[in-house]
């Protein structure tokens, strides 16, 4: 553990650095508790408040760059990418996206207390042609002020951090040895709620062609278009019903009966969104509900036809 210590105060504003790039390019390694250590570590002298504060803005405004301009050359499919290897699934692009269509680069002031928000909303800013001036200033500003609260409650609670390092440090090699423990819970957990939620989703899930086969044999499936707005633009499988997540409130959101096939789709590859409308569907007694396997690039990809619909309010 002194080794440990050792490093921080030799290398801390190294590690500061690589440890927000790092976080801010999506790996599951929390950069916010670094900050706050050093931060704490910077009360005694051994680092820079200021020094601080500028290499974790700079680390965080290169990663978030890298997805801006990743989002403008490549587009949806960057979106897709993150939500293929995103720790959260069910949290996944679609929540970001409705935020950041609502807000614009306004919501990059906020984007980095939202955990998985930065990366797809710097991509969707890319994406969407923001201009690039307005994203560098927004997301330096929200860069600012996320370090910032973590610097100020390292300097508020110094003693207490202090403390704590303290414990860890008379601990020994155990001090090291639990901190590890924790960061490998941590991801652990996130993995296995991933695992199951994709588990979940591949248990109940429906084919493009099993659902183009309901519709042709007259079967009059409900089919549910979650997408953002930022998808809707090149068509919908036809008789879908453009839905919003917050009419889902009460048994007789749909004005169906509980037992009638309903079917979801979305535009992320982990079928995220649309199995979470499901599980809000059948926990408001929906017996029939069953996420596209897919989403509409599975539908489009096997040959079937779009339509462009009306949102349904």
């Amino acid at each position: 553990m002194q080794w440990l210590m050792n490093v921080i105060e030799q290398h801390g504003l190294g590690l500061v650095f690589l440890n927000v790039l790092i976080e801010q390019l999506g790996a599951p390694i929390p950069a916010y508790p670094t900050l706050v250590v050093t931060s704490a570590l910077a009360q005694a002298g051994r680092f820079s408040i200021p020094a601080l504060l500028a290499l974790a803005v700079v680390a965080a405004l290169i990663a978030d760059v890298l997805w801006f301009y990743a989002g403008r050359r490549y587009g949806r499919q960057v979106m897709a990418t993150l939500c293929r290897v995103s720790l959260s699934p069910d949290s996944c692009v679609r929540q970001t996206e409705d935020v950041y269509l609502r807000w614009g680069p306004k919501s990059l002031l906020v984007a980095k207390f939202i955990p998985g928000f930065a990366s797809v909303a710097s991509a969707m800013a890319g994406a969407l042609g923001t201009d690039v001036r307005r994203f560098m200033w927004y997301d330096m500003l929200g860069a600012a002020v996320w370090v910032g609260s973590a610097l100020l409650l390292g300097s508020l609670f110094s003693a207490t951090i202090g403390e704590l390092l303290a414990t860890l440090d008379a601990l020994g090699r155990w001090g090291l040895v639990i901190l590890a423990v924790l960061l490998a819970l941590f991801i652990a957990r996130k993995a296995w709620q991933r695992h199951a939620f994709l588990k979940m989703i591949r248990r109940i899930r429906i084919s493009a062609d099993e659902l183009y086969c309901l519709i042709q044999d007259g079967a009059q499936p409900l089919i549910l278009d979650v997408r953002s707005e930022f998808y809707r633009t090149d068509g919908s499988i036809p008789g879908s019903v453009l839905l919003d997540e917050k009419n889902l409130q009460c048994p007789q959101a749909l004005s169906i009966e509980l037992s009638h096939e309903v079917v979801v789709y979305c535009s992320c590859p982990n079928d995220a969104s649309a199995a979470r409308v499901v599980q809000r569907l059948k926990l408001l007694g929906y017996t029939h509900v069953r996420p596209l396997h897919g989403g509409i690039d599975a539908w489009v990809a096997a040959g079937h036809p779009l339509e462009l619909v009306e949102v349904a309010q």
